[in-house]
């Protein structure tokens, strides 16, 4: 087997999921904030700041799953049953919240409904999410090559941790987001739930920071043996940096620095947990090269992805491009 093309798929893959952690992320973040939006006026507003985007936002979940799919079937069999019920919640959520982002804006009588379907679908979308990632890093039982686990196993404290943490993470988005393209009363109010919503990131990321090490020996050993802890040490003083800038921008009434810095704390966290586990796609047994498929399969949908893959990334930059910029109460794309 070529050992260069399960690393080239695992590359593609795990920028499916960056892109789509940082763009579904803030925009799932603005439903996970409706609760706390006291008109429908400014709930319009907030849903209007990513009706060109949202849908858009979530081919990079598709190409996430059918590139694990395609690339990597034995990790997509294992990894599937043992997250099926996390998963299926995570698709009917993003389901009700897709309907609902639809109906809403025709709805008289029952527009109250489809917010709750609105904020309910985002929060457990974010929930399972979380719950998933949690369980892929505490590791998932093999045998033969099979999961050989429990229906429940992903249920521990330590996923529940994990799908509070992306709503949280997902709520910060959302919040500087706002920032970006909103005045008025959202602009103000988005500014102090960021404040509040970075603090409990933090919080966060600071208990799985300390939890993964001190619950997985495998990580520990990745983290805190030489010479990994002179290359690794400037990741949670970057993170620091950056939590400091972003604090430091809302408070002097920026719009667009805080947004990057949430991003930026976002692809440390990735990077965090790419050091973590890599090589390995099912942990802690099977690495990419243990679930990759022939590489017949892996060249011919590679030959695929390198066209359409370019297209997606123009099509995604000419709509932000286009839609740039603050709305007014009022304006809107529907």
């Amino acid at each position: 087997m070529e050992w260069y093309l399960p690393v080239i798929w695992a590359a593609l893959i795990g920028t499916a999921v960056v892109m789509y952690v940082i763009l579904d992320g803030f925009d799932l973040g603005i439903g996970i904030l409706f609760p706390f939006t006291r008109t429908e006026k400014e709930r319009d507003l907030m849903m209007n700041s990513v009706a060109p985007f949202w849908d858009g936002n979530e081919t990079w979940l598709v190409l996430g799953g059918a590139g694990l799919f395609v690339a990597f079937p034995k990790a997509y069999a294992i990894i599937m049953p043992a997250m099926y019920l996390p998963v299926i919640v995570m698709l009917l959520a993003l389901i009700f919240r897709g309907v609902s982002f639809e109906f809403r804006w025709v709805a008289k009588t029952s527009k109250k409904y489809w917010n709750l379907a609105f904020a309910g679908g985002s929060i457990l979308a974010a929930f399972s999410q979380g719950v998933i990632l949690g369980g892929l890093i505490q590791g998932i039982t093999v045998k033969n090559g099979v999961f050989a686990g429990g229906a429940f196993d992903w249920l521990t404290p330590f996923t529940m941790l994990c799908g509070l943490c992306v709503i949280g993470g997902y709520a910060l988005l959302g919040a500087t987001w706002l920032l970006i393209r909103t005045d008025g009363v959202v602009n103000k109010r988005s500014r102090k739930q960021a404040k509040l919503l970075l603090i409990a990131v933090l919080v966060g990321m600071g208990i799985v920071s300390l939890w993964t090490p001190l619950q997985f020996d495998r990580i520990a050993m990745r983290w805190f043996s030489t010479p990994n802890i002179y290359y690794l040490w400037p990741v949670p003083v970057a993170a620091a940096a950056l939590a400091f800038g972003l604090w430091k921008w809302l408070n002097d009434g920026r719009d667009l620095p805080p947004f990057l810095a949430a991003i930026g704390l976002f692809l440390l966290g990735y990077f965090g947990l790419v050091v973590s586990n890599y090589p390995y796609l099912v942990p802690p047994s099977l690495t990419v090269w243990d679930t990759a498929a022939v590489p017949a399969s892996q060249i011919f949908m590679l030959i695929g992805t390198l066209v359409l893959l370019p297209i997606n990334l123009a099509y995604t930059g000419l709509v932000y491009w286009v839609f740039w910029g603050k709305l007014k109460e009022g304006e809107g794309y529907h």
